[in-house]
C-alpha cells in the first residue's frame, strides 16, 4: 500500500508540476505566446487552457475532489496530451516536442492506474470493517 501511494503521488506531482504551476507561470511570457502561435492557435485558446489544466491539476491533488470529477480530469489531460502531440508533428513534424507530450501522458497514466489501485485498496479496506462489524 505504501509503495502505491508513493508512485501514485509521485506521479501527479509531476503531472501538477509540468501542467498545473508551468504553465500558471509562463503562459503570459513571449516564448509561450509565440508557441501557440507557431502551431496555429489564437493566444485566447492558451489563457482558456491554461485554466482548465490548473484547474484538473487541482482535481487530481486535492483529496476531497469527488471520483467523478477526478476522472474527467485524467480524460481532459489525456485529450490535451493526444492533441498537443498531434499539433505539434502536424506542424513540425516528428520530433521531441511531438513526442514529449506522449512522454507526459504516459506519467498520466501511471497517476491513474495508482489512482484506482488506491481506491480499490480503501474500498477493500471499508469492506472488512464492515463485514467485521456485522458480526
Amino acid at each position: 500500500m505504501k509503495k502505491n501511494k508513493i508512485i501514485f503521488w509521485t506521479a501527479t506531482l509531476i503531472i501538477f508540476l509540468f501542467e498545473g504551476v508551468m504553465p500558471a507561470l509562463t503562459s503570459q511570457t513571449e516564448m509561450a505566446k509565440e508557441g501557440i502561435r507557431h502551431l496555429g492557435y489564437p493566444e485566447y485558446f492558451m489563457n482558456a487552457l491554461v485554466v482548465f489544466k490548473v484547474l484538473g491539476t487541482l482535481a487530481l491533488v486535492i483529496p476531497a475532489v469527488p471520483k467523478r470529477l477526478k476522472e474527467w480530469a485524467y480524460a481532459g489531460f489525456t485529450c490535451n496530451f493526444l492533441f498537443a502531440s498531434i499539433s505539434h508533428w502536424a506542424v513540425d513534424g516528428v520530433d521531441f516536442q511531438a513526442l514529449f507530450p506522449l512522454i507526459v501522458l504516459g506519467i498520466l497514466l501511471v497517476s491513474y492506474r495508482y489512482y484506482h489501485k488506491l481506491n480499490r485498496s480503501a474500498n477493500l479496506e471499508i469492506d472488512t470493517v464492515k463485514a467485521a462489524s456485522l458480526t
